[in-house]
């Protein structure tokens, strides 16, 4: 086993307030902290000081970090996406870098379709309004305030067809619609029910489109005025993958000028979301705080593997390695 003195958890807050860190704690000399300032190179190098071994999630570990942390040798990433991290310097000083995949994707699937029967069912808006007496004072037996629709019959592409936009097709296609998707690298296909298609033809045919590509810099803002424009002005579209896929202000613009019917998102490009960003006031956008992922089973999970990646580490032998092209 590789002598280990200490391991840095940088950002546990999401695992530290109702989760148990002992099984890490087991490992090494632990230091776990609640929050790194994410924009304060200067405290995040503070805080990994002369680790071996750190664990994070949305902290950054950019070039410069990486330069300072002269003891480092492993980076173990609390999710899927490795975009937190500068691949090339931590490939370049021979770090291993570790993630956890797939941890999430039902309980991302799941979030997904919440979203669409959001949208679908207005059930938060007509909880509200019942709860303010609109039902018991009005003349009807019922009444909807806005229209609702039904799912089955529609057309759903999904961008991306990874492990979650898998099953949320398995999920619209319970759910009687027409499922569509595209991606990158084409994939084979044995269902009858599920077509692949050009992301032009998706754009243009899809009743909903849900995003699932990670953040790379060619899918940055690959939503935007002139992907929206071939969009149909009755579209719904949904996003739990990364919020920077979205150029925000084209999809507030297209929202007001009703030019997209419904944008439902748990992900947007700053977050925790800036005061002044457009969705906030735009129709018909629904927005939630990064929380497909948040399940406690779910990060009880991303847990465990994140430990036992550590554990694999320290018998020498590396699991869901993180390995990028030059």
């Amino acid at each position: 086993m590789i002598s280990v003195t200490k391991i840095v958890v940088l950002d546990g807050y999401e695992l530290n307030h109702d989760l148990n860190w002992a099984s890490l704690s087991a490992l090494g000399q632990c230091t776990f902290y609640d929050r790194t300032d994410t924009k304060n190179n200067q405290e995040i190098i503070e805080h990994i000081g002369d680790a071996e071994i750190v664990i994070t999630h949305k902290t950054p570990l950019n070039r410069d970090v990486l330069q300072a942390a002269g003891y480092l040798k492993y980076i173990g990433l609390m999710g899927t996406g490795y975009d937190v991290v500068d691949m090339h310097v931590a490939q370049q000083k021979q770090i291993i870098v570790t993630n956890v995949p797939s941890y999430a994707s039902d309980a991302v699937a799941q979030f997904t379709f919440s979203l669409l029967l959001e949208v679908t069912g207005q059930v938060g808006l007509h909880n509200r309004l019942v709860h303010e007496n609109q039902w018991s004072n009005g003349p009807d037996f019922t009444f909807w305030q806005k229209p609702l629709l039904e799912l089955r019959g529609k057309t759903i592409g999904l961008i991306g067809f990874g492990h979650i936009a898998q099953k949320v097709a398995k999920l619209a296609h319970a759910f009687s619609m027409n499922v569509i998707f595209y991606n990158h690298r084409p994939k084979k296909v044995t269902e009858s029910w599920l077509h692949q298609v050009d992301l032009v033809d998706l754009l243009k045919t899809a009743d909903v489109i849900s995003l699932h590509v990670i953040q790379t810099p060619d899918t940055i803002k690959m939503i935007n005025s002139e992907t929206l424009a071939l969009m149909k002005p009755s579209a719904i579209l949904l996003n739990t993958s990364r919020g920077k896929l979205v150029d925000e202000e084209a999809v507030a613009t297209a929202l007001n000028q009703r030019r997209l019917a419904a944008f439902a998102t748990d992900v947007v490009s700053q977050e925790p979301i800036d005061m002044n960003n457009l969705l906030l006031t735009a129709e018909n956008c629904f927005i939630t705080p990064h929380i497909a992922w948040a399940p406690l089973e779910t990060r009880e999970r991303l847990l465990d593997i994140t430990v036992e990646n550590v554990q694999a580490y320290l018998n020498g032998r590396i699991q869901n390695q993180v390995k990028v092209e030059e």
